[in-house]
């Protein structure tokens, strides 16, 4: 499917909503915005309902506290991605292809890779409401990392000295980490996709090629890439003009 077609899909959807689906999807739209600008620790509730031009009070008819946005800001994205990984029908390249096209996916979703980094970070804190989610993303990623390597790494058609499947799942991973903090700084000198088909060649291990030219569009499911609104939501405000996130406060 085409961005073009998913956000006809989208806009389509916006159009069925009920009043109250269009008022939380203004909510989680807005949680995300601001998750993905400060953290979750550094906004409120309350800002959260400024941003989405509703009272805290409107909030907490749709969400009983902070926690609850954050767990359908991360669900909604992963309801995404989860069939380019998940499914087992995947043989090993075509989980390391999605892998890639997911990395060449996200320069266009700066907020979403934001939101990320920002979120992981501060889930290393066992406390964090984030902690499990984060803990287990990465136990289930490198759970299919590791055969997808073993495979791939048996399949080269000249064998030296590489790292471990398990050492090159966690290398993987690390670098694509990495790679998405020294992109946001500095998107004009980081070249993701580059370094990831770079990293997996020095393996051995063949890696899809980018046309000339091209480049992936804004994703529509990003709410702070200035994609059309086409939930209702109040789409990526002028950072100006909206409520600046405050030491978190009540929830």
């Amino acid at each position: 499917m085409t961005d073009r077609e998913r956000a006809r899909q989208r806009l389509n959807q916006g159009n069925r909503m009920s009043k109250g689906e269009r008022t939380r999807q203004r909510i989680i739209d807005s949680a995300t915005e601001l998750f993905s600008r400060s953290g979750y620790r550094a906004v409120s509730l309350r800002d959260i309902a400024a941003h989405a031009r509703l009272t805290h009070a409107g909030v907490l008819h749709h969400f009983p506290n902070k926690e609850a946005t954050l767990i359908h800001v991360l669900s909604r994205r992963d309801a995404v991605d989860a069939p380019l990984v998940l499914d087992e029908g995947l043989t090993p390249r075509e989980l390391i292809d999605n892998v890639v096209g997911i990395v060449e996916r996200n320069t266009g979703t700066p907020g979403l890779v934001s939101l990320y980094v920002n979120l992981s970070a501060e889930a290393t804190d066992p406390a964090h409401p984030a902690h499990e989610y984060f803990f287990g993303r990465y136990q289930i990623l490198r759970g299919l990392l590791v055969p997808a390597f073993a495979a791939l790494l048996d399949e080269r058609a000249e064998p030296a000295p590489v790292p471990s499947p398990e050492l090159a799942a966690q290398q993987f991973l690390a670098l694509l980490d990495g790679l998405q903090v020294q992109w946001l700084l500095d998107p004009s000198a980081v070249d993701m996709r580059a370094a990831v088909v770079s990293f997996l060649r020095s393996l051995g291990i063949p890696a899809p090629d980018r046309g000339p030219g091209e480049r992936p569009a804004p994703d529509p499911d990003d709410p702070t890439t200035g994609a059309a609104d086409t939930t209702g939501s109040t789409g990526p405000a002028d950072p100006a003009s909206t409520t600046a996130p405050t030491q978190e406060r009540s929830r």
